[in-house]
């Protein structure tokens, strides 16, 4: 293949250098070869690149299976988010900083088409392959998706704890939702609560099931669980005060505040009536009128460990490839011991 007039190829940079062209592959390419070139001709090759802007060829790299230096980023959200208020804009930023630390370009794959409601990464002019390999965010990732995934050997890491797919596990970077849930449910028990109760679908997506799965393990099975059919603020509250319930734990914070004000408009107080608990960050643009107490996601630190776990199995030495990381509580004014 012939190189265009005056751009540098491997062969002007090992002339440079004073190595083979073989040494300056290896050096370029990172790979397991490259031990055992002395560091302090590695350095040479190295300075050589530096002083002379040397940049290999993608398309050429790609033909010797070599890696592109870059990442793909896909959501299954119907827009890709924007707004500094957006969920997903602190995992972005973790991403960026972490592929600008390893020297790798993102590419954000936003023009498949939206079908039932949901974007697909696989349609007939996907370009999944221009990435090395990619992060995938969204709340609820199709199955066949994840399973053909796996099946084709595309690298590739989930941002949220997934179930496995068909044909081996599903990598990813999760909060872990169990963990956070049950030890907000052992609190606010030892201040006295007995009559408990979780409103949200608690089901449907994996960070769901986890939710519902860390309140039960410290709740009880018979702990009541409202919401799972949408059911409308007023009305849970009803069924609330019905049950007794002092203390309620909500999935998402965009319905406690519905809440919240469905209780003010009756006359209550929060906490003294009813604690409320925010299980987790607005998935949705909301203002909540006081600090809940709950739990938030490490979100931008889950985007970093993305892009660290994903550069790991690109280059054969990812040892975990399925991480929760803790979530941090966090102090409101919605919660107090029950009323005697």
């Amino acid at each position: 293949m012939s190189e265009a007039p005056g751009r540098l190829t491997q062969r002007d940079i090992a002339r440079l250098a004073g190595v083979s062209q073989t040494t300056v592959s290896l050096v370029l390419n990172d790979r397991p070869d490259a031990a055992r070139i002395a560091p302090e001709t590695r350095e040479r090759v190295l300075r050589v690149i530096r002083e002379t802007g040397y940049a290999a060829d993608p398309m050429a790299r790609r033909l010797t299976k070599q890696l592109n230096q870059i990442l793909g980023v896909f959501t299954y959200e119907p827009v890709f988010p924007s707004t500094s208020a957006d969920f997903y804009h602190p995992f972005l930023r973790g991403i960026e900083e972490s592929a600008e630390r390893s020297g790798c370009d993102l590419l954000l794959f936003t023009s498949a088409p939206v079908t039932a409601g949901q974007r697909r990464i696989f349609h007939e002019n996907n370009r999944l392959r221009v990435a090395d390999g990619c992060v995938l965010l969204g709340r609820e990732i199709p199955h066949e998706e994840l399973s053909r995934l796996v099946a084709e050997r595309y690298p590739f890491v989930c941002v949220g704890r997934r179930d496995d797919a068909d044909g081996g596990p599903v990598p990813y970077i999760g909060a872990d939702y169990v963990s956070a849930t049950a030890r907000l449910v052992q609190r606010v028990r030892a201040l006295g609560h007995r009559r408990l109760a979780f409103a949200g679908p608690g089901a449907g997506a994996e960070s769901s099931d986890d939710r519902l799965t860390g309140f039960r393990q410290v709740a009880g099975p018979g702990a009541p669980h409202l919401g799972a059919r949408g059911e409308p603020a007023a009305e849970q509250l009803e069924q609330l005060l019905d049950a007794g319930v002092t203390a309620v734990f909500v999935e998402f914070l965009h319905d406690a505040v519905k809440l919240y004000e469905a209780a003010a408009a009756r006359g209550l107080d929060v906490p003294r009536d009813l604690s409320m608990l925010a299980l987790g960050d607005p998935t949705a643009p909301v203002d909540p009128p006081v600090d809940f107490t709950g739990f938030r996601l490490r979100r931008t630190e889950m985007g970093r460990q993305a892009v660290d776990l994903l550069t790991g199995m690109l280059h054969g030495r990812a040892e975990h490839t399925r991480r929760l990381l803790d979530c941090r509580l966090v102090e409101g004014v919605t919660l107090a011991a029950p009323a005697r």
